[in-house]
């Protein structure tokens, strides 16, 4: 199989190839949340080519082999994106963290919520942790207060995993805001040589008024989801490294922006993908261009060699979009390699086989979720172009969510086939708590292609008319939320809750 068709092949795999009450809260609530029917855009640009920070590794404030303890808190921060320019947004500790432990330690964090006025929580983003150490909308912490979120990770959860809030209501807003951090554990060994380094890209963007502060949405942004004029690698644009030729870099890419679809490229440099959203693939698999929809990673091999400058960059990518305002998608530059002319000391080859993924046993029971639109108050007919999001509501099997109300009951170990099919008319990433699945195979206009190859994912993007079979087990008890990782179309209804029984 061709390279680029085996990778639109794996989409699904993260390679590449209710709704009123809801908008009268974002009518009326904080300036942030201000509507307008016209897109705010930047009048300001941000500089570009700056040297790669670091993202901030959280300190370990425990000296017991094995356990990994520490202080985190949600709140506000000045960002400084601009020289003499400041961003008022939200932080955890101030930034965009990193926690990084190794599976089988354990997790005691203490948590306090110092955003003024909203509640909030942060949810595990697709690691094994029980289900009232997850986040859910349903343990929401209040302004002030605090909780401890303590949790084992079982061997084989190596993962490049992430971080953020899931506040009923608030989640949209509070990641826009700029709440999102990095939960890399690391396995006890690792295959990768350590040669390639590991280098974190945390994706984000935003939008900014012309004071510099977060521009508010509007009936656009929550019609398609929120999509900020500039996209951030750590926090900066566009910014810029220094390797060698023939050298090889790890780079593990999250997407953590509400709603922007990443077609990627690394123009003057090779590709080859080793893990997905939990973690590696069992054998590495070249690629040209990777799809990295909202809330999946992917881990990535680049290797640089030929001297000049290499660029990740964006493609265009049609994933539906209402109304007007569709941003151009392509040609933004995420990193910058500058590929000196020396030639780098040899690097070894990476391993033929990574590890072993283990197929699901037959599954038990199947389950079948249908994801729609549904345009309200007598709106039903309009042209897109010209409909107000305030009549729009993002279903799945013709509801929008509940917090009270239990959606799907499960087993705990029970192996289950899910169909998530996309009735809708834009592309909806979708997302399951608690988890990681496998993609078995997906159908589009009566054709069915086969995954070529296993992977652990928690969230999977399905296109418009396309059905998604997944195979999964949910290992412990507990509330598990499924939803679009659209967070606006979460917030309009798109998410349910599976009770998974013991």
């Amino acid at each position: 199989m061709h390279r680029r068709t085996f990778i639109t092949s794996l989409a699904s795999l993260a390679v590449a190839g209710p709704a009123a009450a809801q908008m009268n809260h974002d009518m009326s609530t904080m300036n942030h949340s201000a509507q307008s029917n016209a897109p705010a855009t930047s009048l300001l640009d941000l500089p570009e080519g700056q040297p790669l920070r670091e993202l901030p590794r959280l300190a370990n404030q425990s000296v017991t082999p094995g356990l990994f303890k520490a202080s985190i808190t949600a709140g506000p921060m000045n960002a400084r994106l601009i020289e003499g320019v400041g961003t008022p947004m939200l932080g955890y500790n101030g930034g965009n963290p990193v926690i990084e432990v190794t599976e089988g330690d354990r997790v005691e964090l203490d948590f306090t919520n110092d955003i003024p006025e909203e509640p909030t929580t942060i949810h595990w983003h697709g690691m094994p942790v029980p289900a009232d150490q997850d986040g859910n909308p349903m343990d929401a912490v209040a302004p002030g207060g605090g909780r401890s979120y303590v949790f084992d990770l079982p061997p084989g959860s190596a993962a490049p995993y992430w971080f953020h809030p899931h506040p009923h209501e608030f989640t949209a807003e509070q990641v826009y805001r700029g709440l999102a951090g990095v939960f890399l554990v690391k396995p006890k060994a690792d295959p990768i040589p350590a040669a390639y380094g590991d280098t974190v890209l945390l994706l984000t963007d935003i939008r900014l008024a012309a004071d510099g502060t977060i521009a508010p949405n509007t009936s656009v942004d929550l019609m398609n989801g929120r999509i900020g004029d500039h996209v951030l690698t750590n926090g900066q644009k566009n910014p810029k490294i220094e390797v060698r030729v023939g050298e090889r870099r790890r780079f593990r890419l999250i997407n953590a922006t509400n709603a922007r679809f990443l077609r990627l490229a690394f123009e003057n440099a090779r590709m080859t993908v080793i893990g997905t959203d939990g973690g590696l693939l069992e054998a590495p698999v070249a690629a040209d261009e990777i799809l990295l929809t909202p809330g999946e990673r992917v881990e990535i091999v680049a290797a640089f060699d030929s001297p000049g400058p290499a660029t990740l960059t964006t493609l265009e990518y049609d994933r539906g979009w209402m109304g007007p305002g569709k941003p151009d998608e392509s040609r933004l530059a995420l990193l910058t390699a500058s590929i000196a002319g020396d030639l780098a000391e040899p690097m070894p080859d990476l391993p033929r086989e990574l590890r072993t993924i283990p197929a699901f046993a037959n599954p038990a029971v199947t389950r079948r979720f249908v994801l729609s639109e549904e345009m309200g108050g007598g709106m039903e007919g309009m042209d897109h172009s010209s409909m107000p999001a305030a009549g729009m509501k993002f279903l799945i099997n013709g509801a929008s969510f509940d917090m009270n109300r239990i959606d799907t009951v499960s087993k705990v170990g029970q192996v289950e086939l899910w169909e998530i099919v996309n009735d809708a008319d834009m592309d909806h990433p979708f997302h399951i708590h608690g988890t990681q699945f496998q993609v078995i195979e997906r159908e589009l206009g009566g054709i069915v292609s086969q995954a070529p190859h296993p992977a652990w994912k928690d969230t999977v993007n399905v296109v418009p008319g396309e059905t998604v079979r997944i195979l999964l087990r949910q290992d412990l008890p507990g509330a598990r939320m499924y939803h679009c990782h659209i967070l606006e179309h979460e917030k309009l209804g798109m998410m349910g809750i599976v009770d998974v029984q013991a």
